[in-house]
């Protein structure tokens, strides 16, 4: 028991780190709806989870040996979230440079007014056209890209730890139960925070130059975090705290 609760906690915990949130505030920018955050973070959470579980089972099988081989190559993981944040940050800067985020003069509600949008290339994001609202949740919808970028982190070395407890538990049912709380944990507390993270976007939707600079400065703190990151892995440095 004490072990299915902990990973519960740590999940919420892990959600927060600043690798984490600093990607989904990227994320974030593509959508003028704070409460579409839900199914952002969701499908983020299930990517986060899922090679974690598989790593977990393999670790529960074989114990230390797995997770010193882990370990090892943990850190060529946290490399690529660095690539992917610096990415994820030119990507904004590309979308406000080709006009990815524009205007549109439309009408529901019996109220005509202006929206800011990004693409309309899913269903997803043509659900945007239709139910606009500082909180309206709209369909439920998965995200393909935040469920990959979420695959990478989970991935990556910060769930090192989380792993490093698991040769201790004898039974495989609690490890698995512990992992899975651990997800679930994630997933919910993901959902939150980029539920919060979209207020702001949510708020500045209808201002097209308050939206560029809010995204820009989403953008920048990807990018600056992403190098920087790099950085501690390749070349040793400690622009990042440990």
């Amino acid at each position: 028991m004490a072990a299915l609760v902990m990973g519960f906690l740590l999940g919420l915990k892990h959600a927060t780190d600043a690798d984490h949130v600093v990607a989904i505030s990227a994320i974030a920018t593509e959508y003028k709806n704070a409460w579409k955050g839900i199914w952002v973070g969701v499908s983020w959470g299930l990517g986060h989870t899922t090679p974690l579980l598989g790593i977990a089972i393999i670790i529960l099988l074989f114990k230390e040996r797995v997770l010193d081989v882990y370990e090892g190559i943990a850190p060529i993981f946290e490399f690529g979230v660095g690539v992917m944040l610096v990415f994820l940050g030119i990507q904004v800067y590309w979308g406000i440079r080709n006009g990815t985020l524009h205007l549109h003069d439309h009408e529901h509600d019996g109220s005509k007014h202006v929206h800011i949008h990004a693409t309309h290339n899913s269903e997803a994001d043509s659900t945007v056209e239709k139910a606009h609202g500082f909180f309206r949740p709209g369909k439920p919808f998965f995200r393909t890209k935040s469920y990959f970028i979420g695959i990478m982190h989970g991935l990556a070395g910060s769930a090192a730890v989380m792993l490093a407890f698991l040769p201790t538990i004898s039974s495989s049912l609690v490890g698995v139960g512990y992992i899975a709380l651990f997800g679930l944990g994630t997933i919910l507390s993901m959902a939150l925070i980029t539920v919060m993270l979209g207020i702001p976007f949510a708020i500045s939707g209808s201002y097209k130059r308050v939206n560029e600079v809010v995204s820009g400065v989403a953008g920048a703190l990807s990018i600056i975090f992403g190098a920087a990151l790099m950085s501690d892995v390749a070349l040793g440095t400690h622009f990042l705290p440990v």
